[in-house]
């Protein structure tokens, strides 16, 4: 019925250049219903990363949609952080770092931002998430089509992964995962742990599937370089870990995840 590729992670500045040269490649032959982008497209913010991101982003297959990670903000540009964090990040995507949405018969994908050019914890890198945000993409996602795959993408995850190399520690991201699944979300899609995932998130008397993607950047943290490729029908999604040989992508785990009912 459909497929997304979820590519997260990419860290222009140290990116794996032959992997990241065969995904567009994968995504050419694919020809997705979307090409999703949850995050982190550089690794310091330098101008010159945004640029090589920006080229790599608008030479995928089109519809293409892109949040917005905690490594897109100038690294050492305390100004930047403090009053206009997101500035270079939407100039070099052409896409908003908020509110941002997709819509077609079949699909619909609403962002949250997740990421923080600052924030009053020591940790800038963890995730915060805001609830009028979160409200607005939640009754947007219940004006998607009937039947179609309702997904929030941002970049952490908002219910931890146990096991994961790292953690988000996203405040207030259970509220947020709460109120999506009541919402009829299927997918919550995010990056930020650099291995992938499809689990459950059992909150209240409903269930969302959270599915995390890999990275394309040399900050493995023990997993190989991948991307998700995502497809649904009626009965299910099925989730594909997408990995990097050294020399192609190649499916290397598979997750099926039933749909939910209306």
């Amino acid at each position: 019925m459909g497929v997304v590729l979820q590519f997260s992670d990419i860290h222009f500045g140290c990116e794996h250049e032959h992997a990241v040269a065969a995904a567009a490649d994968y995504a050419h032959a694919v020809a997705p219903d979307l090409t999703l982008i949850t995050g982190d497209i550089t690794q310091k913010g330098y101008p010159a990363e945004f640029a090589a991101a920006g080229e790599w982003i608008r030479a995928l297959p089109k519809p293409v949609f892109v949040t917005v990670g905690n490594h897109d903000v100038p690294y050492w540009d305390v100004m930047a952080r403090l009053f206009w964090p997101w500035r270079a990040f939407e100039q070099a995507t052409g896409h908003p770092a908020h509110d941002h949405e997709f819509r077609s018969d079949r699909l619909m994908v609403r962002g949250v931002t997740t990421a923080r050019g600052w924030q009053a914890r020591l940790n800038w890198s963890k995730g915060v998430i805001d609830l009028d945000q979160t409200r607005r993409a939640a009754d947007a996602l219940r004006q998607a089509s009937p039947g179609a795959l309702r997904v929030l993408a941002c970049h952490h995850p908002l219910i931890e992964m146990i096991g994961a190399p790292m953690t988000g520690e996203v405040k207030r991201g259970e509220r947020a995962a709460r109120i999506f699944a009541d919402a009829g979300v299927d997918l919550i899609v995010t990056g930020h742990v650099h291995v992938p995932f499809a689990l459950p998130v059992d909150v209240g008397d409903n269930c969302s599937y959270a599915v995390g993607c890999g990275t394309l950047s040399h900050r493995e943290r023990g997993a190989p370089p991948s991307f998700n490729r995502i497809e649904w029908d009626e009965e299910a999604v099925t989730v594909s870990a997408v990995a990097w040989d050294g020399r192609r992508f190649a499916d290397h785990q598979t997750w099926r995840l039933p749909r939910r009912r209306p």
